[in-house]
C-alpha cells in the first residue's frame, strides 16, 4: 500500500513530503493508521544535526488505529486505538524483567529504524528500504511498527493527547516523579520548559513540591510554566538563584532538573550551584557536554543522574497517566499549542524554534 510520509533525506535538508510503498506486517508487527503525531524536537535534531541512518520516515509520538495485525501479535487487535511508545518494550530482557523497561534492548535500532528482523517495512521510488525513528515513523499517515511499541488506550483519549504521551509526557513528568524522586516541600528547579520541561513542572507540582521554579528566557514558556504549576518562572539563572537563595534560607534547592533543547556546560554549571547538600541535578537534555564538576561541592553528596523516558515503564505508565488525564490531574489538552497538517511540518518546527509553543501536533 501507499502511505504519505514526512522524511529526511539529508542532514540539514529540509523535510521532504514523498509517498512510499509500506509492506504488510510482519511475524509481531502490527500496521497502525495515525491519526495524530506530536512534534518532538529530538527529530528535527535529526534533521539538522544527523545521527542516524538516512534516509528516515520522521516522527515517534504517533497514536491512531491498528488496521492489521501479523502473524504472533497479542498485543493489539485491529481496531483497537494505540499510542507508540518510543521505547519499545519486549517483556523478557534482563531489563523489562526486572520493572526497567525504559532500558528494553529492544531499543538498540532507534536510530536506524529497523525492524528486528533487520530489514525496513518502508520503500521509495528507487526500491530503497527507509527506517522509521525509533522504529515508528509517525510522520507517516500509517506505518508497521513492532507489537512492542504499541499500548492500547481507551476510545474516549483524543489521538493528538494520547501521541504525546508517547515520549514529552512520561520523560518530563518521570524526570521529577521517579527520577528525581521529588517528595512534599521540596524546592525544585527546573531548566528549560519547552514540551518535556513543561511537564516535568506538572511532576513536580503533582509530587507535592512548595517551590517549583522553571528557569526559561522565552517569555510564552514562562507564562505557560505558571499554568503547569511553577510557582516562580525566571529568564535568567541567577536571578532564579537569588530566588532559591531566599525561598530556602540559604538552603538551596532538593533538585534540578535539566530539561533544555541542548545541554551546556554553563547550564550544567547553573544547576549544580543551585541544588544544596544531599541533593541530585537530573540531567534529561542530550548533548555532548563535559561536565564541570568541582569535587569540593560533589563532597557534600550532590548527585547527578541521567535517565531515558523519565524512568518509565510505557506498559504501566502510559495508561496511569492517561488515567491522570481523565481525573483532571494532568494538563495534556493545554500541552497542545498548535495543530499542523503533514504539509506544515516545516511550519510546525519553525514555531517551536522561535518559542511560539509548548508542543505542536501534526494531525494525519
Amino acid at each position: 500500500m501507499k502511505t504519505r510520509a514526512a522524511i529526511i533525506r539529508e542532514t540539514g535538508k529540509p523535510w521532504e513530503i514523498a509517498d512510499l510503498e509500506l509492506d504488510e506486517p510482519g511475524t509481531g508487527e502490527v500496521l497502525v493508521r495515525f491519526a495524530a503525531s506530536g512534534l518532538c524536537h529530538s527529530d528535527e535534531h535529526l534533521r539538522t544535526v544527523g545521527g542516524c541512518r538516512l534516509p528516515l520516515v520522521g516522527g515517534h509520538e504517533g497514536a491512531g488505529v491498528v488496521e492489521a495485525v501479523g502473524s504472533g501479535v497479542t498485543r493489539a487487535s485491529v481496531g483497537d486505538h494505540v499510542v507508540c511508545s518510543f521505547i519499545p518494550v519486549c517483556g523478557v530482557c534482563r531489563y523489562c524483567s526486572t520493572g526497567r523497561q525504559n532500558l528494553c534492548d529492544a531499543g538498540a535500532e532507534m536510530v536506524t529504524g529497523m525492524m528486528s528482523d533487520g530489514t525496513f517495512r518502508f520503500h521509495d521510488d528507487a526500491g530503497t528500504g527507509l527506517g522509521g525513528f525509533c522504529a515508528l515513523g509517525t510522520f507517516a499517515e500509517c506505518a508497521v511498527v513492532s507489537q512492542n511499541s504499541v499500548v492500547r488506550i481507551g476510545d474516549d483519549i483524543p489521538f493528538d493527547v494520547a501521541a504525546v504521551v508517547g515520549c514529552a509526557v512520561p520523560t518530563g513528568w518521570g524526570s521529577a516523579v521517579n527520577v528525581a524522586g521529588v517528595r512534599p516541600e521540596d524546592t525544585v528547579v527546573v531548566f528549560g520548559v519547552g514540551g518535556v520541561g513543561i511537564n516535568a513542572v506538572q511532576g513536580a507540582s503533582y509530587a507535592g513540591a512548595r517551590h517549583v521554579i522553571a528557569v526559561d528566557p522565552v517569555e510564552f514558556k514562562r507564562e505557560q510554566a505558571l499554568r503547569f504549576g511553577a510557582t516562580h518562572v525566571f529568564a535568567d539563572a541567577r536571578d532564579a538563584h537569588r530566588a532559591v537563595v531566599e525561598l530556602t534560607r540559604g538552603q538551596l534547592a532538593e533538585h534540578a532538573i535539566c530539561t533544555v533543547g541542548m545541554l551546556t556546560a554553563e547550564v550544567m554549571a547553573q544547576a549544580i550551584g543551585i541544588i544544596g547538600k544531599d541533593s541530585q541535578v537530573t540531567v534529561t537534555s542530550g548533548g555532548p557536554v563535559e561536565l564541570p564538576l568541582d569535587a569540593n561541592l560533589m563532597v557534600y553528596q550532590k548527585r547527578i543522574v541521567g535517565n531515558v523516558f523519565g524512568k518509565c515503564n510505557p506498559l504501566h505508565d502510559i495508561p496511569l497517566l492517561l488515567d491522570l488525564y481523565r481525573d483532571g490531574r494532568l494538563k495534556l489538552d493545554e500541552l497542545i499549542s498548535k495543530r499542523y497538517t503533514l504539509d506544515e511540518i516545516t511550519r510546525g518546527y519553525a514555531d517551536q524554534e522561535d518559542g511560539k509553543i509548548l508542543r505542536g501536533a501534526v494531525v494525519h
